[in-house]
């Protein structure tokens, strides 16, 4: 029997064959918590992690997470977050232009993915509109008009937020002209700014105020961003919230104020799109009992913080917020070490949260 031709692959091709790979990789589920659970509450090497524990009262500094993303900024220790879409797909299927925020931003490996796939959309639409000569007007003014989208992302570290906007600038694919905007703040201590989300414009905004200066109701901020235009006060709120292995990074205590901040610039009907790590991960179980600094809450040798998370933890403190829970389910995957073979066991908390429309 002759065998089938072996068609060889573009480089073109070979990346989009990686990408696909890693976003399935991040997204199956190859074991049940339940069974590891079992395992790890079992093993009497890991009864430290179970044991009761007071609260910590230390909080890390910016300059911890300087130090951590300084000293991983020439490897390759943060990948793109290549499986984010297939995760959270409601970021793409949107009609209008669409406003998100990404808190914790570190390098910008959450920015990258959603701002390359909204420009690959836009050109692929364009593309098929321009080639159905046939196709009705109406429907060529829909493919026409795909949604923008425009990524403001905040971190606490100011040289942390200089790299991630010299990377997100610097990767070819797509083109960050007003599409990203990054700006220093610790969302754990910090009020997010009132060009984001105005008090005027929140409380009018079930009468639909179009967030410009003609509304009485609303305010120049005192800080004018460059580009918000002169008769602007506000974006006029975020669409989608996404924090993505950050909230871990706050101690316990303050992630309930935290997420209330989070909320006052989330448009009603918004979601928060949250992941992050889950109980008995395997970076969780790899600290040793003197870097317990509170329950399920460890401090790494370089002074930042990393909590793990049950789906009833989450659930208490997104729900205390206010928002609705949409979406809320451990994610287990079997990652593979490429050079010792060695199997790994690694849990985060996938969660989909929205606030309620009136």
């Amino acid at each position: 029997m002759a065998k089938k031709p072996v068609l060889a692959m573009g480089g073109g091709e070979r990346e989009s064959a990686k990408r696909a790979a890693e976003a399935e990789e991040y997204h199956c589920h190859d074991f049940e918590w339940k069974d590891l659970r079992a395992e790890v509450e079992a093993n009497p090497a890991f009864s430290y992690h179970l044991s009761p524990f007071p609260t910590s009262q230390q909080t890390p500094s910016s300059d911890a997470w300087t130090s951590f993303h300084r000293r991983h900024a020439s490897g390759k220790f943060f990948k793109e977050r290549r499986y984010l879409l297939k995760e959270f797909p409601e970021l793409l299927n949107v009609k209008d232009c669409v406003k998100i925020l990404e808190v914790g931003c570190g390098n910008g490996s959450t920015v990258i993915p959603i701002l390359r796939a909204s420009e690959m959309v836009g050109t692929a639409l364009l593309c098929l509109s321009s080639s159905q000569h046939c196709m009705a007007d109406w429907m060529k003014s829909i493919i026409l008009s795909s949604p923008s989208m425009t990524v403001y992302a905040c971190d606490c570290s100011k040289e942390t937020l200089e790299k991630a906007n010299e990377i997100v600038c610097n990767t070819k694919g797509f083109d960050v002209k007003d599409k990203f905007y990054p700006f220093l703040l610790d969302v754990s201590k910090e009020t997010f700014p009132d060009w984001l989300f105005c008090k005027s414009c929140r409380s009018s905004h079930a009468k639909d105020v179009n967030p410009l200066l003609g509304s009485s109701n609303c305010s120049m901020i005192k800080e004018h961003p460059v580009f918000l235009r002169d008769n602007q006060c506000c974006v006029g709120g975020i669409d989608f919230i996404t924090m993505i292995f950050t909230l871990s990074a706050i101690p316990f205590d303050i992630m309930p104020a935290t997420l209330e901040r989070c909320v006052t610039v989330l448009k009603p009907g918004g979601l928060i799109l949250f992941r992050d790590y889950g109980l008995y991960d395997m970076t969780m179980l790899r600290f040793l009992p003197h870097q317990r600094v509170g329950f399920r809450e460890y401090m790494r040798s370089d002074g930042t913080f990393s909590y793990f998370f049950t789906l009833d933890t989450v659930r208490e403190l997104f729900c205390a917020s206010g928002l609705l829970e949409l979406e809320l389910e451990y994610c287990c995957v079997i990652s593979v070490n490429r050079k010792n073979g060695k199997k790994m066991q690694r849990v985060w908390v996938h969660g989909k949260f929205q606030k309620p429309t009136s």
